[in-house]
């Protein structure tokens, strides 16, 4: 289970990917962001054209073409992918799916949920692109299954 769209966990498994492999400058293709974070690459694709047109990663075309990160993109919160492809609902959103939920007319898990809620935008907010590269590259932790 994930609180996250299907979408949003491989545009986040791509992100994180795409970072670890392009600190140094280069570029990474499709086709190799999609086995290594074990996505479909058709659907990755257009993911990845989504993130590029709002300003998360950078691509360029031609023979040496491929996505890739600036070392300013490196410092932005993952909230910033999260909000891209998702939207904000899960920074405000009702644990229920509730419309009408709020502080005045809260749903039964409002306050226990908005704890929650609260802590999940503290990390997404606090936590960097990069912040993973090291260990990603160190193997400390994984993008899809060994």
């Amino acid at each position: 289970m994930s609180i996250f769209s299907k979408t949003c966990e491989y545009a986040l498994r791509a992100v994180f990917y795409i970072a670890s492999k392009t600190v140094d400058g280069s570029r990474v293709g499709i086709r190799e962001i999609a086995k290594n974070v074990d996505s479909p690459e058709h659907f990755l694709g257009k993911i990845l054209q989504d993130l590029s047109r709002k300003g998360i990663i950078d691509s360029a075309k031609g023979p040496n073409g491929g996505f890739f990160l600036t070392r300013q993109a490196l410092k932005r919160p993952i909230s910033d992918i999260v909000s891209a492809v998702d939207g904000d609902n899960i920074f405000t959103g009702c644990g229920m799916g509730l419309t009408y939920c709020s502080e005045i007319n809260p749903c039964p898990l409002h306050h226990e949920f908005k704890k929650i809620r609260n802590r999940i935008t503290k990390m997404l907010t606090g936590t960097t692109i990069g912040q993973f590269n090291k260990d990603l590259l160190l193997g400390k932790i994984l993008l899809k299954k060994p």
